[in-house]
């Protein structure tokens, strides 16, 4: 069916081809017929391959039976090359006309054909009708023209209108040029005689002697003035990148608004556009200026003689006039140097150029130090090591033995656990009967004793662990209460009771309870060992108390209360106790009884602090993310301010022997950091922050509790609300 329909339309664009050809060429078949058998004999005449092409006779007789002197067929088939008229042919490019698209006869233009694939047609004529697509014959048919067809070896196939054109013998000779990787030009001729334009022999004088001009030796000056243009541009920061111009030209093209009605806001809008530098302001009088100065501002002979030595510059003089003195007001004469002091004033504001002074822009990485890095820095905690499990509740303290064998931890399931640290084994569990909020280790290695703050009881127990000898001495010190002469006044007897234990608590380790008349919240050493601290927070002036345990006394050393008490600390070397309070943090001389120093660490609520083993550097946790970095001996505000941490720091630690401190957080982290310290006065301490470790869980809103390091070794402990403990190494 579709053959058929493709015959229908050729068909009918041959009754077209034959409608168009006008009625001349309908009078009769006959007179056509011998006009075209003579043109076809002098064309075989001419045409020296006219016997060869059967192609051409065949589609000649198809004229014939269609009755067309057209020869170029505009439907399906093979077109043949036009017929050679009789005479001598005219050339129609002798004019000039070299049209290249008289031969093309699809006029789609040049677009990919494969987009009429699913169409029966490949485009149009020049009269706006549809070529249709030639028939493409199977493999038979194919095999059939290469058999039959003389010329189906110079045949190829146009794309455009699927017809099928044999080439020329000047197209084929110009392929096998091409092919042959020959010029393509046959009258090009590769090798025609050189033409020597110059001669080689070198002559004496020049042929061409013009004179060369001034202006060749010079440099351009309309050059320098465009070069001096484009570095002004750099240095004032106009000059501008492709992209920014062409953001620039896109937005010049868009829409523009306009005010309707110009108001007094546009006027000061052109104003600050313009950058107007206002002219300065001449200097308000002095002292020296009145009429009646000081007797110090007048000259001397000397100071007169020198200002008017400098008549000729007086530039140099330290003032434009001699100060003078007069009684009254009234007797003070006109200004013979005003008329001329304010034409120079005139002059100033006319002549002299305003400009604003450009700020010195400093870069971040010039105002950050330069840290070392942190591999240069080891050894320091980097990796977990262990888990010490046992608690059932959140671990709220934890303390080393002065020797690095033993741990004690403090937990809210009301007990005080002795731990193997080299194995995490839970040596002995001791029950206290209230919450453990703070546990402490004796640090002097010959006394073996742990101060456990529960409730509003310190209690101070044997661990039994390390050498038995120090155990047994101890027991037998502690057994005996010391008899002292001296009575305590009113205050710290109702504050405070040394009482004995019962038989199970001895057992147990406790040697010694110390009530309190309120809850304990921290207990802390002294260096020596003999003295020990604990804070009441809720006790007001009786906040803070000092215990002796050779003579088993207490002491109050405040007698007013200086605000809610958080932490104490002793001084490592000197006599002196800090007092931090929630904002501030008081240092105190024991010997003297006077205050030292108060430092301000400009926060609302401290948590805790540590002091350096040298006793310079002291460390202040606060609930407001931050860790604080003083250096006593130079100010009372703090050296460093470390943001390090997401949530409220709850502790902070030193080291006693390398150079780092650690800070314990909610947020799940304890931070390793480097703090070295140096001798010398003249240099600050070295601050960088190592390894973050996160290992702890959160448990309702709490992490890490605690953090201490081991006396010895670069180990690190850590308790958090989730009943553990852990070792960093």
């Amino acid at each position: 069916d579709e053959d058929a329909a493709e015959d229908e339309e050729g068909a009918e664009s041959a009754d077209d081809v034959n409608s168009d050809s006008g009625p001349e060429e309908d009078e009769g078949p006959d007179s056509s017929d011998e006009e075209e058998a003579e043109d076809e004999e002098s064309a075989a005449d001419d045409d020296p391959l006219a016997d060869e092409d059967d192609d051409e006779s065949k589609l000649q007789e198809i004229d014939k039976v269609l009755g067309t002197k057209e020869k170029k067929t505009r439907g399906v088939g093979v077109f043949p090359a036009e017929p050679k008229r009789k005479g001598k042919p005219k050339d129609e490019y002798a004019g000039g006309d070299t049209s290249d698209e008289e031969d093309i006869r699809n006029t789609v233009g040049n677009i990919p054909m494969h987009w009429y694939d699913e169409y029966k047609h490949v485009g149009y004529d020049w009269d706006a009708k549809r070529i249709v697509k030639a028939k493409q014959g199977d493999a038979i048919d194919d095999f059939l023209q290469r058999m039959e067809d003389p010329n189906f070896w110079r045949t190829v196939r146009d794309p455009q209108t699927g017809q099928k054109v044999i080439l020329s013998d000047e197209d084929i000779a110009l392929v096998k040029r091409i092919m042959a990787g020959r010029n393509p030009d046959a009258e090009y001729d590769d090798h025609e005689p050189w033409i020597d334009w110059f001669t080689s022999e070198v002559e004496k004088m020049p042929i061409r002697n013009i004179p060369d001009s001034k202006r060749s030796f010079l440099p351009s000056r309309v050059e320098r003035q465009k070069i001096g243009k484009m570095v002004n541009a750099l240095k004032m920061g106009w000059a501008k990148t492709r992209a920014e111009q062409e953001r620039l030209k896109a937005a010049r093209k868009g829409p523009k608004f306009y005010m309707l009605w110009e108001t007094d806001h546009g006027k000061e809008e052109m104003r600050r556009i313009h950058d107007h530098v206002t002219a300065p302001k001449r200097p308000l009088p002095h002292h020296s200026e009145s009429y009646n100065p000081p007797p110090e501002y007048l000259f001397n002979e000397n100071e007169l003689a020198e200002w008017k030595r400098h008549e000729e510059e007086p530039w140099k003089r330290k003032l434009h006039f001699v100060p003078q003195q007069f009684k009254s007001l009234r007797e003070v004469p006109a200004y013979d140097k005003f008329v001329k002091e304010r034409f120079i004033r005139c002059l100033d504001l006319y002549l002299c150029p305003r400009g604003k002074r450009t700020r010195v822009t400093v870069g971040p990485e010039y105002l950050i130090p330069k840290l070392p890095s942190p591999r240069d820095l080891q050894p320091f905690p980097t990796l977990q090591n262990l888990i010490y499990k046992g608690h059932t509740d959140m671990v709220r303290s934890i303390s080393v033995e002065p020797l690095g064998e033993y741990l004690v931890t403090g937990s809210d399931d009301r007990s005080v656990k002795i731990w193997e640290i080299a194995t995490a084994r839970c040596i002995r569990t001791i029950p206290t009967g209230d919450i453990v909020r703070s546990v402490a280790w004796c640090p002097n290695a010959k006394i073996p004793l742990v101060a456990v703050a529960s409730g509003k009881r310190v209690l101070l127990i044997n661990p039994k662990v390390g050498d038995h000898l120090l155990v047994k001495k101890m027991d037998d010190l502690l057994a005996e209460a010391p008899r002292s002469d001296t009575l305590d006044n009113e205050r710290i007897r109702t504050a405070v009771q040394w009482g004995e234990v019962s038989e199970e608590d001895y057992k147990l380790g406790v040697r010694i309870a110390i009530t309190h008349f309120r809850e304990v919240k921290q207990v802390t050493w002294h260096g020596r060992g003999d003295y020990f601290a604990t804070v009441m927070p809720d006790a007001a002036n009786r906040s803070v108390m000092i215990h002796q345990l050779s003579k088993r006394r207490s002491q109050l050393p405040f007698s007013k209360s200086k605000g809610l008490v958080q932490c104490v600390l002793f001084h490592p070397v000197k006599p002196c106790l800090f007092v931090a309070t929630q904002r501030h943090v008081r240092v105190y001389d024991l010997v003297k009884q006077e205050l030292l120093k108060k430092l301000f660490p400009s926060c609302k609520w401290i948590s805790s602090m540590a002091i350096h083993p040298k006793g310079d550097n002291l460390l202040i946790a606060t609930y407001e993310k931050k860790v604080m970095w003083f250096d006593l001996d130079l100010s009372t505000k703090p050296y460093q301010q470390l943001r390090l941490h997401n949530s409220a720091v709850r502790n902070v630690a030193f080291h006693l022997r390398y150079p780092l401190f650690a800070s314990a957080s909610d947020d799940r982290s304890v931070i390793v950091s480097h703090g070295m310290v140096y001798n010398d006065l003249l240099q600050n301490p070295l601050i960088v922050p190592l390894r973050r470790l996160e290992h702890h869980d959160r448990v309702n809103d709490f992490a890490v509790f605690d953090v201490v390091f081991h006396p010895t070794q670069p180990w690190l402990f850590s308790s958090g609300a989730d009943h553990t403990v852990r070792l960093y190494t």
